[in-house]
């Protein structure tokens, strides 16, 4: 028992280690788990679909169940080995994190915009997001770049690093199986209207916690990229709700706020256009906010890590109070 209390403890490790390593190093290049993960499920998907939700929801339990189980099985194979299971957590961790590549992508597009150059700027475009960029100036695609930002600081960074420390290496690979699906079939088209609506919801529900916390993170942070508090929690306060999203309005508020500039508006994908409300009361963003809105990302990931290793620390406490007293009862 107390060799599984360690193994416990020895998440907080992993999980500080992967962050390391995603700051060092940022996505595999090749042979990234994710990637494989979505190959497969999208073989998954050729078995499994119907254009109904009872056919998502089987495919979704599938895919994030397999996951998750991997997940539970490194665990219970190194839960005596606590060197093992530092090593298993840290390549989780790492396999799971975006934040280096969200940052360069962002300071990419701020350069490409700094220099005017509006084609280079809009064929970046698709790798933070789906919209369509042909049409958009370079408000628009600062815009589109900061509501990005904002959203997958949580998607990316904040949510891994809470299901981590909540639930060790399950928590981690279920969430990104979900994550990652939600980006495959949970978007509103005709083939996935249905059968990727149970993918769509899993996600939105393992969002809410870590999506209002990055909010919150963002505000408490702002300073870093000379933001303004107050600012950033009135705009929170008030517009969150408006977003049609129930999670990335939290962090788009919060950083529209952060920052003093207005998000929100019209977007189009593949043809299909959203109007979203407004969020925030600033001007239009340029490539300036955009730097800022990285910094302000950096801050809450770095904010968010000593928040998940100081929650897993405290979760191998708990389970070493819980065996000790276990013990104590077994030994009258």
């Amino acid at each position: 028992m107390a060799r599984t209390v360690r193994g416990i403890r020895a998440d907080a490790v992993g999980l500080a280690a992967g962050y390391l390593l995603d700051a060092a190093f940022g996505d595999p290049r090749r042979w990234h788990p994710v990637a494989g993960f979505g190959s497969a499920a999208a073989a998954l998907e050729r078995r499994l679909y119907r254009d109904n939700r009872p056919a998502g929801a089987a495919h979704t339990a599938v895919a994030v169940g397999s996951a998750t189980l991997l997940g539970l099985a490194g665990a219970a194979l190194t839960r005596r080995c606590p060197a093992a299971r530092i090593g298993l957590m840290a390549a989780g961790t790492w396999a799971v994190l975006g934040g280096r590549t969200l940052r360069s992508e962002g300071r990419a597009m701020a350069r490409a915009l700094a220099r005017d150059d509006l084609p280079a700027a809009r064929s970046r475009l698709s790798h933070l997001c789906g919209r369509d960029p042909s049409t958009l100036d370079e408000a628009e695609l600062a815009r589109a770049t900061i509501e990005s930002v904002a959203e997958n600081t949580s998607d990316a960074v904040v949510a891994p690093l809470f299901w981590g420390a909540v639930a060790g290496l399950p928590g981690l690979l279920a969430y990104r199986a979900a994550n990652t699906l939600d980006a495959m079939v949970g978007h509103r088209s005709p083939r996935y209207a249905r059968f990727g609506t149970p993918a769509a919801r899993l996600d939105d529900l393992l969002n809410l916690a870590p999506a209002r916390l990055t909010g919150l993170l963002t505000i408490a942070v702002g300073p870093v990229a000379h933001g303004d508090r107050h600012r950033a929690w009135r705009v929170w306060r008030r517009d969150r709700a408006e977003h049609p999203s129930p999670n990335a309005g939290q962090c788009e508020a919060a950083m529209a706020g952060a920052l003093g500039v207005r998000l929100g508006g019209r977007n189009v994908y593949a043809g299909r256009v959203e109007v979203r409300p407004f969020l925030g009361d600033g001007p239009r963003p340029e490539f300036r906010h955009i730097r800022r809105a990285v910094r302000i990302s950096r801050a809450v990931g770095l904010a968010a890590l000593a928040g998940a290793v100081a929650a897993a620390t405290v979760r191998g406490a708990v389970a070493g109070s819980a065996a000790a007293f276990r013990t104590a009862r077994g030994d009258r």
